[in-house]
């Protein structure tokens, strides 16, 4: 493969991964990854590295769209980034203790764990007004948000925040681990823990991601695991990705979203267990 097709494919994967990324909170690189690594045998290390980079640019592109649209709560990712932050760091740093063939298996187990827990019924009518605890109402966390696939406004109010922010700074850990946004983890605890509406929480994660991503990619940087020659086409191509999928979310319904969360957390679960495996 000559260095311009190189560029051009890992471009158009890209562009795959960040538009479904956007659409389902996962970040670009919960897709970018396994795409770089099981089809075109990238290191997985510079697969991480070039992943944080495409974080960082897809939550810059799909942020605006959710944040003008109100379906991204501020005040939640505000909070919630005190968590993430912290284990955004820590992550970054124990990955340059493992090798790569554990990287693989413990990216299969996070994915697959997370696509499981979204199957788990839940016990309140989805997305509807309910009580919060003291401390997220005391830091106004509560918001409403437009459904145009339903087409009135849907109020909501987080529920137990602590547990979140908890939540938070695994998710935080395991991002600065594999070099994903963790949106995996985000979208889950927001959406189980927090009970927040599966939209909010999808918007939510894709903004915060970026701040996640950028706090570990200091470490990786010195470490020299970020080459340009494969990060600059899939930020671009994630970046581009994101524009157009996070146009689409307020227009698609909350079931399908979930459905195809968890297909797409399966599947690439499965593939990198395999990965792993084979050591």
């Amino acid at each position: 493969m000559t260095p311009l097709l190189f560029v051009l494919v890992v471009a158009a994967m890209s562009f795959v991964a960040g538009a479904l990324g956007s659409l389902l909170g996962l970040g670009g690189g919960m897709i970018v990854i396994p795409a770089l690594t099981l089809l075109l045998h990238i290191d997985i290390r510079l697969a991480i590295g070039a992943s944080i980079i495409s974080v960082i640019a897809t939550s810059s592109g799909a942020a605006a769209a959710y944040v003008r649209d109100r379906l991204a709560n501020l005040r939640v990712a505000m909070f919630l980034e005190l968590g993430t932050t912290a284990g955004a760091i820590t992550g970054a740093w124990i990955a340059g203790l493992l090798e790569p063939r554990w990287l693989f298996t413990l990216f299969g187990l996070v994915l697959g764990g997370s696509g499981l827990a979204m199957l788990r019924p839940r016990v309140r009518i989805a997305e509807q007004p309910h009580g919060g605890t003291r401390l997220a109402r005391l830091l106004r966390l509560q918001s409403s948000y437009f459904d145009d696939a339903r087409g009135y406004e849907v109020a909501y109010q987080p529920a137990r925040p602590l547990l979140g922010l908890a939540l938070m700074y695994i998710a935080g850990t395991v991002s600065g681990l594999l070099g994903i946004g963790s949106g995996a983890l985000k979208v889950p605890a927001m959406d189980l823990a927090m009970e927040l509406p599966i939209k909010v929480s999808t918007a939510t994660s894709n903004f915060m991601i970026g701040v996640t991503a950028a706090a570990s990619a200091g470490l990786y940087f010195s470490r020299g695991q970020i080459d340009p020659f494969i990060a600059a086409p899939v930020a671009v191509g994630v970046l581009s990705g994101a524009f157009i999928g996070s146009r689409f979310l307020s227009q698609v319904s909350s079931r399908a979203l979930r459905v195809t969360f968890v297909v797409v957390l399966l599947v690439i679960s499965a593939h990198m267990l395999v990965e792993g495996a084979r050591g």
